[in-house]
């Protein structure tokens, strides 16, 4: 069985809910100005993609790693993004997303073509392509995972503790007012909530307010229902593709049979999953809200973004020296003035064992 194959049964596996393969992708529509945020996420992007081959090529000896991405320097509002967006919807559509970047074995590197191959037309490079043995797609984050972890497991004791004396305050202080056949509801839910139970408990505040003992309780309850919130917020980091890539990811895979990889970059470490992986764990129901989400993600143009628990992958850097940053001035139509951030350098610690692992490669590094 063909790694295209072994995907397709996968991809018939996806619930039409989450994913719907056997539709269309829906159509694209142009931006019309970029922001300085959008700036900066694509400059940290383009640096963690830079990261990650600088650490992969001087790690090995027997693998190159490529830029394939399509990608370009204008950003929409500037001359010539319009042809370049038009350009890349239609190969989205002819041969799928390509990934980030290309691994190769150095026996397979084409010298002439180099180190770059994003600008080059697909038609050139397709029998090139279909000798790699990997492609990565490559997503960035602006946290350190671990201070990030430790600070949301802070929170979720912080937060359960402070539920679990409200909801002890309020039973022992107005206990008799919940009483009322209106308002024993409230009783026997809290009665019912423990440390366990917070995290899909969910009620509505009353809005009382016909006396001052009631606007108190009323208040309690209101203090009670935003720590629950805080408590049910998803408390990890996430590797993320959007559900609109899995078709043009797919796509990419049915063309050219070449394993794909998504790759976290955080400022403190690198974790690596495989599409494949990706695609067994969102078929699985019983892993919803554990480990894998979909939210609406305001950092993508509001689109559903599958959020795979992170260390669900394999850490395949451990450690990350953090990049040299500036500030940047950029000039748009008329006289709009964007300033963003733009990082350099930086350096990603490989283990070799754990990449090999997430890349299924065999034999030296």
């Amino acid at each position: 069985m063909t790694y295209f194959e072994e995907i397709k049964e996968l991809v018939n596996k996806v619930p039409h809910t989450l994913a719907d393969f056997t539709q269309p992708r829906d159509v694209a529509r142009i931006p019309t100005q970029a922001s300085s945020n959008f700036i900066t996420n694509k400059e940290q992007g383009d640096w963690a993609e830079n990261l990650l081959a600088r650490a992969i090529n001087t790690t090995s000896n027997y693998y190159v790693a490529v830029k394939y991405g399509k990608s370009d320097a204008v950003v929409a509002g500037e001359p010539g993004f319009d042809v370049f967006f038009k350009e890349f919807q239609e190969e989205l559509d002819e041969i799928g997303k390509r990934p980030d970047l290309l691994i190769f074995r150095k026996e397979d590197f084409d010298k002439d073509l180099g180190m770059d191959i994003s600008h080059v037309d697909h038609t050139r490079i397709d029998e090139y392509v279909r000798k790699a043995v990997a492609g990565i797609e490559v997503r960035s984050s602006a946290f350190l995972i671990d201070h990030y972890e430790e600070a949301m497991q802070n929170r979720v004791a912080c937060f359960t503790s402070k539920a679990m004396e409200l909801r002890n305050e309020i039973l022992e202080e107005y206990h008799e007012d919940l009483q009322h056949p209106s308002r024993v509801k409230y009783c026997h839910l809290l009665e019912g909530m423990t440390e366990e139970s917070l995290i899909i408990t969910d009620f509505k505040v009353p809005g009382w307010r016909s006396s001052e003992r009631l606007l108190s309780l009323n208040d309690k309850l209101k203090e009670l229902k935003a720590a629950i919130k805080e408590i049910q917020k998803r408390d990890y980091l996430s590797i993320t593709p959007k559900v609109e890539d899995l078709k043009v990811v797919y796509k990419w895979i049915e063309t050219y049979n070449v394993p794909h990889y998504y790759f976290q970059v955080f400022f403190d470490k690198v974790y690596g999953i495989s599409f494949k992986r990706i695609l067994e764990i969102i078929s699985d129901s019983d892993n919803e809200g554990i480990v894998f989400s979909v939210e609406s993600d305001s950092k993508n143009q509001n689109k559903d973004t599958i959020k795979v628990r992170s260390k669900s992958g394999i850490e395949v850097a451990y450690k990350v020296d953090e990049p040299d940053h500036r500030s940047v001035r950029k000039e748009m139509e008329r006289g709009r003035l964007l300033f963003y951030v733009t990082f350099e350098g930086g350096t990603a610690y490989i283990d070799i064992d754990k990449l090999k692992s997430v890349l299924d490669l065999e034999g030296e590094f």
